[in-house]
C-alpha cells in the first residue's frame, strides 16, 4: 500500500482518541523507527510502498495506540536531550520539563571556569548524584555533557536499573548505578558537588489531571506520593544532602508545580542558600536549585 495514502488512514483511525496533531506525530515516529525515513524522505518519495508485513506491524501499533499505550513503550525507545534512550513499563518516559532541569545543571556548570579546564585536562573530579534515576536520562545526559564528572545514580527498582545500565552502554558513558531506597539510605560514604532528583511528586488528589495513557501504563512507584506527605522524598533528600554535599555544592529538584512555595520553605528551613524557583516551558513552577554552605548549617 502507498505510504502516503496509509498515512491518511492511520491518522483517521487515531484522531478520535489522540487528536490529529498527536496522531500525525505518531505516524512519523513509527515511520522513522520502522523504515528509517523522516517526514522529508516521504515527501520526496511519494511512491514509497509498505509491504504486507509492514502493514501488519502498523495495524498492530494502531490497535495498541487505541488502548492509549504510550508510543514510546510500543517502540521501546525515545529521545532525551538529543540522546537515544530505551524505555519500557519499568521506567517513566522522560519529559521535556526534565530536559530543562538537565540543561539548567549543565548551564550552571559551564559558568564555572573548571568546565573548560577539566575538559581540556581530561580530569574526572566533579561528583554528581542522581537520586531515583529511572531510565537514567538525567545521569546519562549529565555524564555525556560534563565529561570530567564522575556520575552516580541510585534507584529502588532493580528493573529500572537494568534499563538505565543499558542506556549508559548505548550512549557510551560510565555511570555508577546503585540499588538503594533513598528513604532508607543512611550514607553512601561519598561527598558530591551536585545532587539532583526528580522523585515521585504527584499527589493522589491530582490523579484526575493525569492522562489515561500515563495513569494506566507508567510505574506508579515513580509517580505518586501520599496526599498528606507530598514532600517526603524532598525532605529526606535535602536533609541527606546537608551531610553529603561538598561546601558550595548544588541541589537540584524537579518539583510538583503546586508546591513551589512549600519547597522554598523546606530548603530555607534546612539553611540552604541562593535558593531559586524556576518555571518550565509551560509556565509552571517546576524546578528548584539551592546551594549548601557548611557555615550555614541549621
Amino acid at each position: 500500500m502507498n505510504a502516503k495514502l496509509y498515512r491518511t488512514k492511520f491518522i483517521e483511525a487515531l484522531e478520535p482518541i489522540h487528536g490529529m496533531d498527536e496522531a500525525e506525530s505518531f505516524f512519523y515516529l513509527i515511520l522513522e523507527d520502522k523504515h528509517k525515513m523522516k517526514r522529508i524522505d516521504l515527501a520526496l518519495n511519494t511512491d514509497f510502498e509498505f509491504s504486507g508485513d509492514a502493514i501488519n506491524v502498523w495495524e498492530n501499533l494502531i490497535t495498541e495506540l487505541k488502548k492509549e499505550i504510550p508510543i514510546q513503550y510500543l517502540l521501546g525507545n525515545t529521545e532525551f536531550y538529543g540522546l537515544p534512550f530505551a524505555v519500557n513499563e519499568n521506567v517513566l518516559i522522560p519529559r521535556p520539563e526534565t530536559e530543562e532541569l538537565v540543561d539548567w545543571i549543565i548551564t550552571e556548570e559551564k559558568k564555572i571556569e573548571r568546565f573548560k579546564d577539566r575538559r581540556i585536562e581530561g580530569l574526572q573530579d566533579l561528583k554528581i548524584l542522581d537520586i531515583g534515576t529511572g531510565s537514567g536520562c538525567i545521569a546519562i545526559s549529565l555524564a555525556k555533557n560534563i565529561p570530567y564528572a564522575k556520575v552516580f545514580a541510585i534507584d529502588v527498582s532493580p528493573e529500572a536499573l537494568q534499563v538505565a545500565k543499558l542506556n549508559a552502554e548505548q550512549n557510551k558513558v560510565e555511570v555508577i548505578f546503585l540499588e538503594k531506597d533513598i528513604l532508607q539510605t543512611g550514607d553512601l560514604m561519598e561527598q558530591f558537588d551536585i545532587i539532583v532528583s526528580n522523585p515521585p511528586y504527584v499527589r493522589n488528589l491530582e490523579k484526575h489531571e493525569i492522562k489515561a495513557n500515563v495513569l494506566e501504563n507508567e510505574p506508579h512507584l515513580a509517580l505518586f506520593v501520599d496526599d498528606f506527605d507530598a514532600l517526603i522524598f524532598y525532605r529526606k533528600i535535602a536533609l541527606w544532602a546537608t551531610k553529603n554535599l561538598n561546601n558550595g555544592g548544588q541541589l537540584f529538584f524537579e518539583i510538583n508545580q503546586y508546591l513551589g512555595n512549600e519547597m522554598i520553605q523546606l530548603l530555607n528551613e534546612l539553611s540552604f542558600s541562593d535558593i531559586e524557583l524556576r518555571k518550565d516551558i509551560y509556565g509552571n513552577d517546576r524546578m528548584t536549585r539551592a546551594v549548601w554552605n557548611k557555615q550555614n548549617k541549621f
